[in-house]
């Protein structure tokens, strides 16, 4: 019972810190069950994030979300038509990721209007993850290998951009139980519905 309650109390705390600093929040279960939650993850350890915050410039962009969503979306086509993605998924995931900033920036480090982290950019050939025609690419190829992966599932194939593929694969091709992974679907499937 006192277990249950310090458990409580950590993940209560971990959530009132992430709410100010914005930062991710990771867990991991060990050998003996033991629960671990942290916005640090070692490396060699294998953690899973539950909690992604948005680029700290989310609400401004916001602002500015008509002029930059007209702006971008010559690339939007452009990456729609060359790998047969629907325009409107792309413009349903930037729109989350990151309200058409280019220059966002999350607390985790990923980049730019479709959020790559920078395994993800070199994966995909992108090499300034801040120009706006790059990324667009780039997310949009890998959107492609995740509705190739996913069988077009579309929850699935989100909750592989958001929690990652492995995630996915991890929770035996289910949606992860991560609640931030959840929301973001519903979000997107939203505006893309729209």
């Amino acid at each position: 019972m006192i277990k249950l309650v310090l458990r409580i109390a950590a993940i209560f705390m971990l959530v009132c810190c992430f709410s100010v600093s914005h930062a991710e929040i990771y867990k991991r279960t060990d050998v003996y069950g033991q629960v671990y939650y942290t916005d640090d993850p070692q490396q060699g350890l294998s953690y899973q994030r539950i909690i992604r915050t948005r680029p700290e410039n989310y609400a401004r962009a916001l602002k500015n979300l008509t002029k930059n969503q007209k702006k971008y979306t010559p690339f939007i086509v452009a990456a729609a038509a060359k790998y047969k993605v629907d325009e409107k998924l792309l413009h349903a995931v930037i729109s989350v990721e990151s309200a058409y900033d280019e220059k966002a920036v999350s607390s985790a480090g990923a980049v730019g209007l479709m959020q790559l982290m920078p395994a993800t950019a070199k994966r995909y050939g992108v090499t300034n993850r801040k120009n706006a025609e790059q990324n667009i690419d780039g997310g949009a190829r890998y959107l492609k290998d995740l509705i190739e992966m996913f069988d077009s599932n579309l929850p699935l194939v989100l909750a592989g951009y958001n929690a990652g593929e492995g995630a996915v694969k991890k929770y035996h091709y289910a949606i992860p139980p991560y609640s931030e992974t959840r929301e973001y679907i519903r979000k997107v499937m939203r505006l893309y519905r729209r």
